[in-house]
């Protein structure tokens, strides 16, 4: 009788073979050199790529990884890592000796706050930072750290308040908190400014001195209506002004 074999709880997948990543190599229009091995159902980081680590980019985006290894931090001249619509669960430490990344995206996966390492801040040189469409109900502490973060995607998310560490975050200026269970108050008794989902951001001394005085007019109106709740939201942009009547509404909201 021949036993069946047994099934494994790996996910199965493409199998990329080192020739396969080679003619996945790309020039950027900026002279970089970028693999790009997304949506080909890979579901087992491909050791082969690890011969090509000296590239700029990484692009395993629309796959069906569970899991980045520690070689990861093989890739020492990445600026970019898209790791987007995957099923990744963890982030590994490892990814925090990417000194040169400029830009990670890890939306749409299966990310909770345990899956975000401590380690995160020490990305220092990190601009753009895309966690969407997850399963976070907060960030580690460490996101402070990252004091050249421009853009913050926490979109379609389990947040019920706005993380404190966004206040030390001096150059932020897109964050996108859409979709999250942040409770409000009475949208009848609100300032606009409080319900908006998504936020744009500039430094006072970006603002002309008419806009300047209209917004912090505004922002003295809302003070004296807030609750302790919303207070605490206010305190996370300190030293930020939100132009919500002097930026266009239809502008298109930054994913």
């Amino acid at each position: 009788m021949v036993k069946g074999k047994k099934k494994s709880n790996e996910p199965s997948g493409r199998k990329i073979t080192l020739k396969m990543a080679k003619n996945a190599l790309k020039v950027t229009v900026d002279g970089k050199r970028r693999l790009d091995l997304s949506n080909m159902a890979i579901a087992t980081f491909p050791k082969c790529i690890l011969k090509l680590c000296d590239v700029d980019e990484l692009d395993l985006s629309r796959n069906l990884l569970k899991k980045i290894p520690d070689t990861i931090d093989k890739f020492v001249n990445l600026r970019l890592l898209d790791l987007h619509s995957n099923h990744l669960e963890q982030v590994p430490a490892a990814i925090s000796r990417l000194h040169n990344l400029y830009s990670l995206n890890l939306c749409n996966n299966h990310l909770t706050a345990s899956g975000l390492p401590h380690e995160l801040g020490l990305l220092r040189n990190l601009r753009v930072l895309n966690l969407g469409m997850n399963r976070i109900e907060t960030l580690p502490p460490s996101v402070a750290a990252l004091k050249e973060l421009r853009e913050l995607g926490l979109f379609n998310n389990l947040l019920t308040h706005l993380p404190k560490c966004i206040q030390n975050l001096p150059k932020l200026q897109k964050l996108n908190v859409k979709s999250n269970p942040i409770p409000t108050d009475d949208p009848q008794e609100v300032d606009h400014i409080q319900r908006v989902e998504c936020l744009y951001l500039v430094r006072e001394d970006c603002l002309c001195t008419d806009c300047l005085k209209r917004c912090k007019e505004e922002r003295e109106k809302l003070d004296s209506r807030m609750s302790d709740a919303s207070t605490l939201k206010k305190s996370i942009f300190a030293g930020l002004i939100t132009p919500n009547s002097v930026a266009q509404e239809n502008q298109a909201v930054w994913r």
